[in-house]
């Protein structure tokens, strides 16, 4: 069986999602902000599920068309083969979004997608009404620029909800953004990984699993697992191969310490439940008393941004006190996220590498620094 699925993603992260698609062997069609197309056969939905890093969710492509009035959507949605997933009794909820398109209006969206669905069902099925009490297929609507895409929903609860965060902080980090810091940062088996800002600890647990190969999705369900179209022996083998990759004798360390203890307890179920505990040690310290002790390290923090966690003051006035300790830190490289657009000037010196992330719907700037400047 041939499909195309579609994987969506934050803001910044489209080049990662799609070279760890290619890298699971499926081919691209598409990229474009925020979501990745690509062709894959019936194994994908579970290898994807399990394994992908840095999606929020994936899909099945149903079709796409281009709409410019609502007799256009109704025809275009009507002529897709809904029939092949969506059974007589089965759910099938629409919800969507509309960008830069004629039809902007989604109750109305919604109402005539589901309305050219019924009919098309009505016609295959030879009933006029249906109960939907048996299996959920959301159906998703993307309309850009006037060209619809229409997907059902695969994952269910979003991917970036791995599973293993029993609870937060005040300001948690999701966790494929904190899966990226920890990528783009480079970890490495003789390197050690420190977030001295750890909150709950999740850039630290995500850079664990990075480097032990721990599938992101291995302990909770999907959404498509409720699908006949899929076989149950699918995500049995899926999740078998995925476990037989987990390295279990890798010496890499991360070490994840905040100044708050109740952070740190927080962390540590983190960890525990994500099942890397082992390869990791977790604290209370204050982040500007941290020190090498002749050890090679990256340091990778979400510091506070001045929005939810302390003051616009305190935390620019943390931005530097950050500056003059992080000298202290030989050739360690710094990798920081902030939202504050002059965090190099408060800090003291220049970035050698900035890109643009969103942390939610926050537009942030991931500071990297890769020789340290003792001056």
């Amino acid at each position: 069986m041939v499909i195309e699925y579609v994987a969506t993603c934050l803001f910044g992260l489209e080049s990662l999602l799609g070279e760890e698609i290619e890298g699971l062997g499926y081919k691209r069609t598409e990229t474009m902000d925020g979501r990745i197309s690509f062709i894959g056969d019936e194994h994908a939905v579970a290898n994807c599920s399990i394994n992908l890093r840095f999606a929020e969710r994936l899909y099945i492509k149903v079709g796409e068309f281009y709409a410019n009035t609502f007799d256009d959507l109704f025809e275009g949605t009507k002529a897709l083969e809904w029939e092949s997933w969506i059974g007589v009794e089965d759910e099938f909820p629409v919800r969507g979004h509309s960008i830069k398109s004629n039809l902007f209006s989604i109750p109305d969206c919604q109402k005539i997608i589901k309305k050219a669905v019924v009919s098309r069902l009505s016609s295959k099925y030879g009933v006029t009404w249906f109960n939907e009490k048996g299996i959920k297929y959301q159906i998703d609507f993307f309309i850009f620029k006037n060209r619809v895409t229409l997907m059902i929903d695969t994952s269910g609860t979003p991917l970036h909800k791995r599973g293993y965060r029993p609870k937060a902080n005040d300001a948690p980090i999701r966790e494929t953004l904190a899966c990226a810091l920890a990528k783009l940062s480079r970890p490495r088996e003789d390197v050690l990984f420190w977030d001295p800002f750890c909150g709950s600890g999740t850039i630290a647990t995500e850079a664990t699993m990075l480097i032990t190969n721990t599938p992101p999705g291995l302990n909770r369900a999907f959404a498509a697992q409720s699908f006949p179209q899929f076989s149950k022996a699918i995500w049995v083998n899926a999740r078998e191969e995925a476990r037989s990759k987990i390295i279990t004798d890798s010496q890499f360390m991360a070490y994840a310490s905040d100044i708050d203890p109740a952070c740190v307890e927080i962390a540590k179920e983190t960890a525990k439940h994500a099942g890397v505990y082992k390869n990791m040690k977790i604290f209370t310290q204050d982040a500007l008393t941290i020190k090498t002790e002749g050890r090679r390290g990256t340091v990778v923090c979400n510091p506070p941004y001045g929005e939810r966690l302390l003051t616009m003051k305190e935390t620019e006035a943390l931005y530097k006190k950050m500056g003059e300790h992080f000298k202290t830190l030989d050739r360690w490289q710094i990798y920081v996220m902030t939202s504050h657009e002059d965090f190099c000037k408060l800090y003291g010196r220049k970035a050698d590498k900035v890109r643009k992330l969103y942390n939610g719907m926050i537009p942030c700037y991931f500071y990297q620094f890769f020789k340290n400047d003792k001056k």
